[in-house]
């Protein structure tokens, strides 16, 4: 029996079990974490078109879709760790090396779901 490996997001699951499908189905999840794990799967795969597809087409920072892209290639993704998760914010770090150095992506992120769709908003505000 081979050994599975876990989902980028950190989720008990495989890659093909997990995000691969929210990658695959346009980013179509059923909770706001759900998206926010995939996207950071996203990030670790450089999957710059889901990137912006599954970011709000009012704050979707288009232009840097490459330079995203670019930077998201560049590093060494360690982990996702999940702080805190509610309908449609999510608390999260995001470890990563980057040019040798370990660093860690602290954010609250902010969800809004149209048409049945989760898409990230962007910062939450406190």
């Amino acid at each position: 029996m081979g050994v599975i490996l876990k989902c980028f997001c950190g989720a008990n699951k495989s890659y093909e079990n997990c995000c691969e499908i929210y990658h695959n189905n346009g980013g179509k999840t059923i909770t706001a974490e759900q998206l926010m794990r995939s996207r950071y799967s996203a990030f670790v795969l450089a999957k710059g078109t889901y990137l912006m597809q599954t970011h709000h087409k009012s704050t979707r920072p288009i232009k840097e879709k490459k330079a995203i892209v670019k930077w998201a290639k560049s590093v060494q993704w360690i982990k996702l760790e999940i702080l805190k998760s509610s309908n449609d914010t999510v608390s999260f770090n995001a470890y990563f090396i980057e040019n040798g150095i370990t660093d860690v992506i602290c954010e609250n992120s902010k969800f809004v779901k149209e048409n049945n769709v989760w898409f990230y908003l962007g910062l939450a505000q406190n």
